[in-house]
């Protein structure tokens, strides 16, 4: 399936902002992902819903947001802020800016609301503060798209496959992120539970940029 493209660029000002913002999302697959997420969010007369797995600082989020403010849709985002196990200290991505002094941990979360304020989608993007699991069981209705990029444990990845696959609605989309089949380009966990949606049968692949995949729910 190829997703239209036409009418569905970022703004100059809104790309800005997402250069800007720490995070690990190629501007390539960035569009993809802006391209993907209004086609899915387009379909509904009611107001749309996405969800994203993996917040960071909201580099990701800004196209997710901006795709559904496009249709007054909204983008729930999830993370706990604290970091995955790779921005932790001693590891390769972590950041000692976005330390909390207070905590002596990572917090991630007021610079995800700063790229938001400066965005300027405080009104389409609703951040909630909660760890992947907790925040499934309390969600509540079907999603057109649920985006996965959050930890790469496979604790992690198969934590958010199971609490989040299934909220995804007939016809919608579920994205992973870091989709690498070749071992030597990155780790496993994105690409195992993406092997798991298909082998469920419940999910088709129906298009791929870079290692971002889309999967829509039959």
């Amino acid at each position: 399936m190829a997703f239209p493209t036409a009418s569905t660029t970022l703004s100059d000002d809104r790309r800005t902002v997402a250069d800007a913002t720490p995070g690990f999302m190629p501007a390539d697959e960035a569009d993809a992902l802006h391209r993907v997420a209004d086609h899915y969010l387009s379909q509904r007369d009611s107001v749309g819903v996405g969800v994203e797995i993996g917040t960071y600082c909201g580099k990701s989020t800004v196209y997710l947001g901006d795709a559904a403010e496009r249709h007054g849709a909204l983008v729930v985002t999830v993370d706990h802020h604290r970091g995955s196990e790779e921005h932790q200290p001693g590891w390769e991505y972590h950041d000692t800016s976005l330390v909390d002094s207070h905590a002596g941990l990572l917090d991630t979360a007021a610079r995800f609301r700063r790229t938001m304020f400066d965005a300027k989608l405080e009104s389409t993007v609703l951040g909630f503060l909660a760890p992947s699991a907790a925040a499934a069981l309390v969600w509540g209705k079907p999603a057109d798209f649920v985006f996965i990029d959050g930890g790469h444990s496979m604790q992690a990845a198969q934590t958010d496959y199971d609490g989040w696959s299934p909220w995804v609605r007939t016809g919608g989309a579920l994205l992973i992120h870091d989709v690498f089949p070749d071992p030597a380009d990155g780790g496993r966990p994105p690409y195992e539970i993406y092997r798991q949606a298909l082998d469920s049968g419940l999910f088709t692949e129906v298009d791929a940029y870079g290692s971002l995949r889309v999967l829509v729910r039959a």
